[in-house]
């Protein structure tokens, strides 16, 4: 009798931790990509775990959810993305989540006059080489990656916070301390990246992919062009040759590469000119989620920046 009593109370204890196991599973901020992680992680520090939809090494260009993925957005507490303009793997699951779940950044009030226009216009005029469409990375009318603007990415911290208050009112004491660290580290790392890259704000450099407009608008640097190389396909000659010329005629320090374009492409792209190549990461990969990732994220960036630019 006692035996059973006892194996009674053990299967009682693994099925509570098991149904604990499966509500802390759920109880997260879901982001779309690893830079809103970074904001969501800070403001959910020691409140609720944060966890990143796309894998490492994943674009939101060009995305496709799993029914794993789906599940995931249908059971997170808070989801964090951009919009169906960034995202658009995501418009369907997200409109079937109440308001009160998703932080939708290019609709925040706060958000929409900080929004940058696209650039996408000056891409129809260059040749595409071996047929390659870049509509595929036309955001529509908006500079989308909004992430790597510190302004948006405080307006964000905020209503994030405001949003698990909402979800969590008992954790306020928790979510008050981490909004006002992350806003206070925010404003001092703005500071520092502001005084490092005043020596370089003058120096002409082209990047790969149109991402880093509200990061180089915000500090006062000078881009002199981008170009939107799918990394899966070989640009052609001509345009190889037209990248070329404008390197050289627009005398460019740097060309920057992101992680996923092969090395073959950028090589050919610089041969022949004086011109520096640097990498600049825009989704921060390799950097844990924590209260100091985003600063750290912008850290890092900087840190690319000044090490081809200086």
């Amino acid at each position: 009798m006692i035996q059973k009593k006892s194996v009674k109370r053990l299967f009682l204890a693994a099925a509570i931790l098991s149904a604990g196991a499966a509500f802390s599973a759920q109880a997260a901020v879901l982001a779309s990509v690893r830079p809103l992680g970074f904001i969501a992680s800070a403001i959910a520090e020691g409140v609720t775990p944060t966890e990143i939809l796309l894998p490492d090494g994943a674009s939101p260009h060009d995305f496709a959810l799993r029914p794993s993925d789906i599940q995931r957005i249908r059971s997170a507490d808070l989801v964090v993305w951009v919009g169906p303009e960034m995202e658009v793997f995501m418009t369907k699951s997200a409109a079937q989540l109440s308001p009160n779940r998703q932080v939708e950044i290019a609709t925040l009030a706060a958000v929409k006059p900080l929004l940058m226009k696209g650039s996408d216009e000056d891409e129809h005029d260059h040749d595409h080489g071996e047929g390659h469409d870049e509509d595929e990375h036309s955001h529509g009318q908006y500079n989308m990656h909004v992430w790597l603007s510190p302004e948006i990415a405080r307006e964000t911290a905020i209503v994030i916070h405001n949003k698990l208050l909402e979800l969590m009112p008992q954790k306020k004491q928790q979510l008050d301390a981490n909004l006002s660290r992350f806003e206070e580290s925010l404003t001092k790392t703005d500071k520092n990246i502001g005084n490092m890259l005043q020596p370089v704000q003058g120096k002409g450099y082209f990047v790969f992919h149109d991402a880093y407009g509200y990061f180089e608008k915000h500090f006062g640097l000078s881009p002199l062009g981008h170009f939107t190389i799918n990394p899966e396909i070989q640009p052609g000659a001509q345009r190889l040759h037209l990248i070329r010329t404008q390197l050289v005629e627009q005398k460019a320090t740097c060309v920057f590469a992101e992680p996923q374009f092969r090395p073959a492409v950028i090589t050919a792209v610089a041969q022949g000119t004086t011109v520096r190549m640097g990498t600049l990461d825009p989704l921060g990969s390799g950097i844990a989620l924590g209260a100091d990732s985003y600063v750290n994220f912008l850290s890092q960036l900087t840190n690319q920046y000044l090490s081809c630019l200086k």
